[in-house]
This record gives structure tokens, C-alpha cells and sequence, in this order.
């Protein structure tokens, strides 16, 4: 079946318009601005795989302990750029979202005309994957941008029987997997719509799979080697993750994913309302006198099917999975099954797009200022009133001063080079310290690969752990903690408010050792 679409042919009301292209960056550059201010004016600490991608970031390796290295890299050139700052992580996630976005569009362009593209970009940027759920920096906001310019090199690929367009996405697949291995669930998608539409028997294709399959696997060999070094720990760690004790725990977990995602997707579903009483309410009568074919009834039989197969078959096929394995879902792993959901309202969209896209514009800019001032202020000021135990409002600045002035009584005149803690609450400690204040999750070295075992210690270290607040206290960690010479406790609230919970910090301290000034040179 061909995919090849049929153009839409502009309206005469198109050559006034502005570039569909340059409305879609100044709205991304405002979501970008929108959502990094208001998390970075409302956060005082990273969430935790934000801080995680933060420590993470301190070298650059082949391969972390629970991932694959591409967002971690990413973050690398952030933090050299900017600093390891808490608004860094809440940048890179709008920085993965907006460029998802852009590759959005591009695949829009492809079957539609650009301001119809525009219109289904600007109607899913408005999901909780694209808005707030973007400000969280992970693996699955990280892949974001990498699924949605494999669809459009996909299409592109089928389209023009391009070699050059084969050999983009096998490229581009690779990073997707060097982000985090669901890539593949994706990859299934493309599967199945080249097997049913008997793609798969054109000489073409296979020779285009055969030129992206050697790109694939030679971009990813250094992490394959890597992987093979270190046992697969990453994937023995997403073993792990989709474990359920029963079937009924899969089952329950099964429900419960495809409710938050159901929930995540609301506000586009709330924005589709809005348009339909918008136009209920001050009904403009030449918005449907243009045609009575809907933007979907334009589309070439194949597109409609690409936008069916591709863009529900990574949804559906985790939920069959998971059923028929007994495995449990995590809300997040949804990330990047919506991204042609926008495109499904041109199966009742129809009329002047001029007007729907008006309409969709000042809807979705009101969405995004509402949600992100909603956000702010609940993550921030009402959490901390309130007294909540919120990561957002976590006293990391308060906690990291108590420390560092237990540490310049002991070892004055020399910063703390290195702090042996959990990940998340080290890493709020280390970020509030000092920016070669390295951090060393669990006294594990393999989770903490940026540090030499023959040296690690050399310097000094500080030992924080916390048995009642969140975190994971490593029997390591534990045992580093009982070797310290130095040792001693405090309490602690959790944010500013007084009526935050209090939990005791225990801390110990390594001196530096006569071998400190040798590891410095």
C-alpha cells in the first residue's frame, strides 16, 4: 500500500498567514522559557532522576549502572555549559520535549500541509509528556525526541525508497537505544505495519533494512562491548523493574498504566472539548463551508494507516505484552507512545484550518501558562506551607551548609572533595557544596564509575546517610559510615517549614590521607 499522500492545496487565506515553521519555534522557545522559569523559580532540588542524570554527568562513559549513556551525555554538555545548577535538568527535559516536537511537525509536513502539521503539534504539546511531565530530565523524556525523528525518517525511508533516509534512521534508531532500550517497542511498530502492508517483499526496503541495520549496529557497538564487559547490568536492571510477585499485581499495575495515561493525555482531550464548544458557543459560519471532507479524508488511504499502526501500535503492544507475561508497567514508560496523537483529531477536524489553528493556538498558550503556574505553585510555595516531604522543597541548601561547616571544623581550608551518600540525597548535598564536589552513590564504585578505587579516598570524604528520610542506605554505605574517624548527628526538617517531617542525619568524615597532594598533581 502506498503511503505516498496527496497534498493539501492551500486556501487563498494561507498567503497571509505567518510561516507555520516560525510559529512553532517562538511557541517552543516560550514553552522552553515557560516551564524551565517556572520549575527553577518553585524547585530548590531536582527530581530524582534529574539528580541522578546531574552525578551521572560527572564523566562520560559507554554505559551507567540502570541505563544506556546518550542522555547522560547530553546532560554532560549542559552542565559544562552552564554549570551543574538544579534548573539544568528542568531545561533539558523542554530542550528533548521541543525538539520532539519540531521532528512532530516535520513528520506533519510529509502528509499534510504545514499548517495542518502545525496544528496537531500545537494540540499533543499540550499532553503531560510534553508540558509537565517534560520538566522531569529522564531516560523517557530523553528518548522523546529520538522516537519522534525515527517516525518521520521511517516515512520518509518508505516514501522515497531513500537509502540516504534508511541509513538517517538506523543512525537515528541506534541513539534511540542508546537512550533506553523500550526503543524497541517502537521499532516493533514499523515491523508490523511493513509486514501487513507487504513493504517488507519490496526489493528497496529490504535493501534499505539491510544498509540501517549495519549503521544500527556499528553506531552501537562500543555500548554493546561495554555491555558485555560489565555483565549487562542495565539490562539485568530492567529485568528487574518489570518484575510483578503475581498476576494479579501485573494485572493491577497493568490498569493503573493505562489510567495515568489516560490522565496524561487530558489535556489535550480537555483542548479538543474547548475547540468543539468554542465553536458551539460563537459558531463562525464559514468555518465547515470550505469543504465537508474532514483532514483525515484528505490524507492517502496509506498515511491514514501509517498514522494508525505507528501511532498506536507502541501503546497497545506494551499492554498485550505485559498481560500475556505478567509483567508490571511504570506509568512513565508511556512517554513515547502519544507522539502522533495529535493528528487523530483530523478524523473530525474539517473547514478552514486557518481558524482551527487560531483557535488551537490561544487555547494551548492559555493550557501551558495555566498548568505551569499551577505547577509552580503547588510544587513550591503550597508544598512547603503546607509541610510536605516534597523533593521539590527539599532544604538541600540548608543541609549542604550544616555539613560543610562540620566540615571546614575538621578539614579547614580544604573543600569537601567527595560525599558518600544516596544518589539523590548526596547529590543535593554535593550540588549545594561545591561544582567539583563529586558524589559517591552508595560507596559503590561500579554505580560511581567517574572514580578511581586506588584514589577515591585519598582526599577526604564526607559520609551523610539518613536512615528515616527517602533514600536507599547501601550496606556499603553503612559500613563506609562505621570506618569514619570522625562522626556525629543532627536533625534535620525536611524543607524550610517547621512543619515539614525532621529526620536525623548521621555523618562521618575520612581525613585526607599524607597521599592527597600526589592524587591532586
Amino acid at each position: 500500500m502506498s503511503i505516498i499522500p496527496s497534498r493539501i492545496s492551500a486556501s487563498s487565506s494561507n498567503s497571509s498567514s505567518v510561516a507555520p515553521l516560525l510559529v512553532l519555534i517562538i511557541y517552543l522557545l516560550g514553552m522552553i522559557a515557560l516551564w524551565t522559569i517556572s520549575t527553577a523559580a518553585s524547585h530548590r532540588a531536582p527530581y530524582l532522576d534529574g539528580m541522578e542524570g546531574l552525578i551521572w554527568a560527572s564523566s562520560l562513559e559507554w554505559g551507567y549502572a540502570k541505563h544506556p549513556p546518550l542522555p547522560t551525555w547530553i546532560l554532560y554538555v549542559l552542565v559544562e555549559l552552564f554549570g551543574r545548577e538544579v534548573w539544568v535538568s528542568f531545561f533539558a527535559g523542554q530542550l528533548m520535549s521541543a525538539a520532539a516536537l519540531v521532528f512532530v511537525y516535520l513528520f506533519g509536513c510529509e502528509i499534510t500541509s504545514a499548517r495542518r502539521a502545525l496544528l496537531a503539534t500545537i494540540m499533543v504539546s499540550v499532553t503531560m509528556y510534553f508540558s509537565l511531565r517534560s520538566t522531569i530530565y529522564n531516560h523517557n523524556t530523553a528518548q522523546l525526541w529520538s522516537i519522534a525523528a525515527c517516525i518521520w525518517l521511517f516515512y520518509r525511508a518508505l516514501k522515497f525508497d531513500s537509502l540516504v533516509n534508511w541509513a538517517a534512521l538506523g543512525f537515528v534508531a541506534a541513539l534511540a537505544m542508546l537512550t533506553k532500550y523500550s526503543a524497541l517497542v517502537q521499532f516493533a511498530a514499523f515491523f508490523l505495519f511493513m509486514l501487513v502492508h507487504g513493504d517488507l517483499r519490496r526489493k528497496s526496503v529490504q535493501k534499505g533494512l539491510l544498509v540501517g541495520a549495519c549503521i544500527f549496529l556499528v553506531t552501537l557497538l562500543p555500548h554493546l562491548l561495554w555491555l558485555i564487559s560489565h555483565h549487562f547490568a542495565p539490562l539485568q536492571y530492567a529485568d528487574a523493574s518489570v518484575q510483578a510477585t503475581s498476576y494479579s499485581q501485573a494485572w493491577q499495575s497493568i490498569i493503573a498504566f493505562v489510567l495515568d495515561q489516560l490522565a496524561r493525555l487530558s489535556p489535550m482531550v480537555l483542548l479538543w472539548g474547548a475547540l468543539w464548544y468554542w465553536q458551539r458557543r460563537k459558531p463562525i459560519e464559514t468555518l465547515h463551508l470550505v469543504t465537508d471532507q474532514t483532514y483525515a479524508g484528505t490524507l492517502n488511504a496509506g498515511a491514514r494507516q501509517f498514522l494508525l499502526w505507528v501511532g498506536l501500535s507502541p501503546f497497545l503492544l506494551t499492554v498485550v505484552i505485559s498481560a500475556a507475561l505478567g509483567t508490571s508497567l511504570t506509568a512513565s514508560w508511556g512517554t513515547t507512545f502519544f507522539v502522533l496523537f495529535g493528528f487523530y483529531a483530523f478524523w473530525k477536524l474539517k473547514g478552514n484550518d486557518r481558524i482551527w489553528l487560531q483557535r488551537t493556538l490561544v487555547l494551548a498558550v492559555a493550557m501551558q501558562l495555566i498548568m505551569a503556574l499551577a505547577y509552580g505553585l503547588a510544587r513550591g510555595p503550597i508544598a512547603e506551607y503546607a509541610g510536605r516531604d516534597a523533593r521539590s522543597v527539599f532544604a538541600g541548601p540548608e543541609l549542604a551548609s550544616k555539613l560543610n561547616a562540620i566540615w571546614e571544623q575538621n578539614v579547614p581550608n580544604t573543600p569537601v572533595p567527595l560525599v558518600a551518600s544516596d544518589r539523590w540525597f548526596g547529590g543535593n548535598i554535593a550540588l549545594n557544596l561545591n561544582r567539583n564536589t563529586q558524589v559517591f552513590i552508595g560507596a559503590d564504585y561500579f554505580q560511581s564509575p567517574w572514580l578511581d578505587p586506588e584514589t577515591a579516598l585519598s582526599c577526604g570524604a564526607l559520609v551523610v546517610y539518613a536512615p528515616q528520610a527517602k533514600g536507599y542506605w547501601s550496606p556499603q554505605l553503612i559500613a563506609l559510615y562505621e570506618s569514619a574517624g570522625i562522626q556525629g548527628e543532627f536533625e534535620q526538617h525536611w524543607s524550610r517549614s517547621k512543619r515539614s517531617p525532621s529526620f536525623m542525619v548521621k555523618w562521618g568524615i575520612i581525613p585526607p590521607g599524607p597521599q592527597c597532594g600526589q592524587v591532586k598533581k
